[in-house]
């Protein structure tokens, strides 16, 4: 599943990283042929069942969509184009340096 949007001048895809039995949702964003970054949701196993009781990838997206596009804005209308994982596990959620990640994900 990849949906793209836009925002201000930037266009945004987003979509689950196709065959990860972990929860990672990405949002690439570009203007024009220029990628800008990629933030990403990464959802821990311990924590999926406070979003959706079944676990369910495609609940949890419907319920969250809207938030994170909120956060993705907000992003944007920083100007921090960081590459930048909202993750979230148990204990809470933080965001993280993409980079820094020890559970780093190749992004293309």
């Amino acid at each position: 599943m990849q949906k793209t949007w836009s925002y201000k001048n930037y266009e945004i895809k987003e979509g689950l990283k196709p065959g990860s039995a972990k929860f990672r949702y990405f949002f690439s964003v570009a203007k024009g042929d220029e990628k800008k970054c990629h933030y990403c949701v990464w959802i821990a196993n311990d924590a999926l069942s406070r979003f959706d009781p079944s676990k369910d990838f495609k609940a949890i997206i419907s319920s969250q969509s809207e938030t994170w596009r909120e956060w993705v804005e907000a992003k944007i209308d920083a100007e921090d184009f960081r590459n930048r994982a909202l993750k979230i596990d148990a204990a809470g959620q933080e965001e993280i340096n993409l980079s820094a990640a020890k559970e780093h994900v190749p992004l293309d």
